[in-house]
């Protein structure tokens, strides 16, 4: 099995190599796929992230789940690589932050706001057949796992990657949280009952 360093590599690659209309056009499918969910038509509050770079496009759909009234939370990093979460209130609200990241500039809400979320949508580099993520390796997300289960809220946990990302195998560590399906833009992958809010 390849270790995570080596599979994020190659991972990497395979996104550095997608034209800017590669990632426009996976970004609506993927959105069109990822509103069918019951996770997320169910959902009053729902955590998500603004795509950067070759990143599958979540735009769309965070602008759709805006409109449709729900409350998007979106993760503002710390120094120490912990998100903090604030409102999304539109692009306009958006800011440029260290990393290249997007950032929404309203009120902070603390790290423990992701606890009030009914789903809670992940970056990944890879998802496999038992529904173990691959991350980039900063540790953000596992932290957000980590606050999640210490309050006991239990969100559906849904990764959003494009079609060549989901593989046989990803290497898991301890700490390493199943999700509970995968969206790419060819539509949804579970690896759990549907969740409702």
């Amino acid at each position: 099995m390849p270790d995570k360093a080596g599979l994020r590599s190659r991972l990497l690659a395979a996104r550095a190599l997608l034209t800017t209309e590669d990632v426009r056009r996976a970004g609506g499918a993927l959105a069109a796929s990822a509103l069918e969910l019951p996770e997320l038509a169910g959902a009053g509050t729902v955590a998500a992230y603004v795509s950067v770079g070759r990143e599958p496009g979540t735009r769309t759909l965070i602008d759709a789940l805006r409109a449709r009234g729900v409350r998007v939370l979106l993760p503002v990093l710390m120094a120490d690589n912990d998100l903090d979460w604030a409102v999304y209130e539109g692009a306009g609200g958006l800011a440029g932050a260290r990393l290249g990241l997007l950032e929404p500039s309203g009120p902070r809400l603390g790290p423990d706001a992701v606890a009030e979320a009914d789903a809670v949508l992940l970056p990944g580099l890879a998802v496999d057949a038992r529904g173990m993520r691959l991350g980039r390796g900063g540790g953000s997300y596992d932290r957000v796992l980590a606050r999640l289960a210490r309050a006991g809220a239990d969100p559906a946990l849904v990764v959003l990657l494009y079609a060549h990302e989901v593989v046989a195998r990803v290497p898991e560590e301890p700490h390493d949280h199943p999700v509970h399906a995968v969206v790419t833009p060819g539509g949804v992958r579970r690896f759990s009952a549907p969740r409702t809010g």
